[in-house]
C-alpha cells in the first residue's frame, strides 16, 4: 500500500509501479528492482514482467491495480497514444491513482499531450512530472543514461532519490513538458546525423578509405559525436543492432516535424531525413533496426561498409555511480554547468 503522511505533497516515495517493459524500460525498472527498491510492474508481454518477477519485483494483474499500491507511477511506452489508453482508460492509472502520488512519463512523448494528461493527474490530488531519457540502452542498462525532467521543482525533488538510480546525469529542464520538447529536439538531432553518417560512410567507402582508419578519423574530428561513437560501430560489424528500430524513428521525427510546425519553422532537413527513414522501412520493415538507413545506400552504391574488430552491441563500460543533478547558474545572461559527477558521490 502506498505509503502515509499527513501531508500527501511530501509523502515518501517507498512503493513504485512501473507500466511499459520494452527495450528502455524493462531495463529501467531492472536497474530499480536490483537496487533494492520496492517495485511492481505491468506489462501485456508476460515474459518481460516475469523477467523482473525473477530480479525481486512484484506483478500486478492491472495498472489500477499497480497505481492503487503505489507513491511513484512511472511509464514508459511506444507512443503517446499507449500512455493515453494506459493512464485514460475506465481500469487504467487515472482511476486508482492516490492524492500525493507521483506520475512519472517517461515515454517519448508531445508536450502538449503530458501537460493535458498532467492536468487530470493534478485533478485527483498527484503530482505529474515528465522525466524522457537519453543515451542508448545500453546506458539505460547500467544506470548511466541521461535523464531530463519537468515539472514542480518540489515534485522533482520528492522524485529525485529513485531517478538517481535511474540514470547519472538529470536535469530539471522547468515546467511539465519542458523535458519532451527537449527529447524529441535531441533524438532529431540523433537520427539527422545517423542519416548524414549513412552517406558519409558510403562515400568513404567507394573513395576507397579504410574503415577502421575512417571510424578513428571522424572519433577525432570536429564531425564526431555520441551517434558516430556507438551506432558506427555496429554498421560496421555489420549487426546493425543498436536496440532501436525503424519505426520509433519514424514516430520521433514526426513528433520533431509536428513541434516545429506549431511554431512555423521550415524543416527541408528533417524532412530529407524523414524521407531517408521512410525508404528504409519500406525496404527492411519498421521493426528493423535504425542504422539500417546505411545498408539502404550500401545495396544502392554496391558496397559493404564493414571493419573487424567491431562489437554486434554496444555495452556501456562506465562505472556505475549514484546519479547527480545538473545544474544550470546563469550569471550575465551566460548558462554555466555547475553540476559534477563529484556531486553525486
Amino acid at each position: 500500500m502506498p505509503s502515509s503522511s499527513t501531508d500527501p505533497q511530501s509523502r515518501t516515495v517507498e512503493h513504485i509501479g512501473f507500466i511499459g517493459l520494452g527495450n528502455v524500460g524493462g531495463k529501467l525498472a531492472a536497474n530499480l528492482a536490483r537496487n533494492g527498491f520496492d517495485v511492481t510492474v505491468h506489462d501485456l508481454d508476460g515474459a518481460a514482467a516475469q523477467r523482473l518477477v525473477d530480479l525481486g519485483a512484484r506483478r500486478a494483474d492491472s495498472v489500477a491495480q499497480l497505481a492503487a499500491d503505489s507513491d511513484l507511477v512511472i511509464t514508459c511506452l511506444p507512443s503517446p497514444a499507449i500512455s493515453a489508453a494506459v493512464m485514460e482508460a475506465p481500469d487504467g492509472v487515472l482511476s486508482a491513482l492516490t492524492p500525493g502520488a507521483l506520475w512519472l512519463e517517461m515515454s517519448t512523448t508531445d508536450a502538449s499531450e503530458v501537460r493535458r494528461l498532467g492536468e487530470l493527474v493534478a485533478e485527483r490530488g498527484a503530482r505529474p512530472l515528465d522525466a524522457p531519457v537519453s543515451g542508448g540502452c545500453h546506458r539505460a542498462a547500467t544506470g548511466n543514461i541521461s535523464i531530463f525532467v519537468g515539472g514542480e521543482r518540489a515534485a522533482f525533488e520528492q522524485a529525485f532519490p529513485v531517478l538517481q538510480c535511474l540514470g547519472r546525469r538529470i536535469l530539471h529542464t522547468g515546467e511539465l513538458g519542458t523535458a519532451s520538447v527537449q527529447k524529441v529536439i535531441t533524438n532529431y538531432l540523433a537520427s539527422a546525423h545517423l542519416a548524414a553518417l549513412a552517406e558519409a560512410w558510403t562515400v568513404a567507402k567507394k573513395a576507397g578509405m579504410d574503415m577502421a582508419t575512417t571510424y578513428e578519423a571522424i572519433k577525432a574530428s570536429s564531425g564526431n559525436s555520441f551517434v558516430h561513437e556507438t551506432e558506427s560501430q555496429v554498421i560496421l560489424n555489420g549487426s546493425y543492432d543498436i536496440n532501436f528500430t525503424l519505426d520509433l524513428v519514424a514516430k520521433d521525427l514526426g513528433l520533431f516535424t509536428a513541434l516545429a510546425d506549431r511554431y512555423e519553422v521550415p524543416t527541408d532537413v528533417a524532412t530529407a531525413v524523414t524521407d531517408a527513414f521512410a525508404d528504409s522501412a519500406v525496404r527492411y520493415g519498421g521493426r528493423a533496426w535504425s542504422p539500417m538507413v546505411t545498408r539502404r545506400l550500401e545495396e544502392q552504391c554496391g558496397v559493404e561498409i564493414r571493419a573487424p574488430g567491431f562489437p554486434a552491441q554496444i555495452v556501456d563500460d562506465e562505472p556505475e555511480a549514484l546519479g547527480w543533478e545538473v545544474m544550470i547558474d546563469r550569471l550575465d545572461d551566460l548558462a554555466v554547468v555547475v553540476g559534477s559527477e563529484d556531486a553525486g558521490s
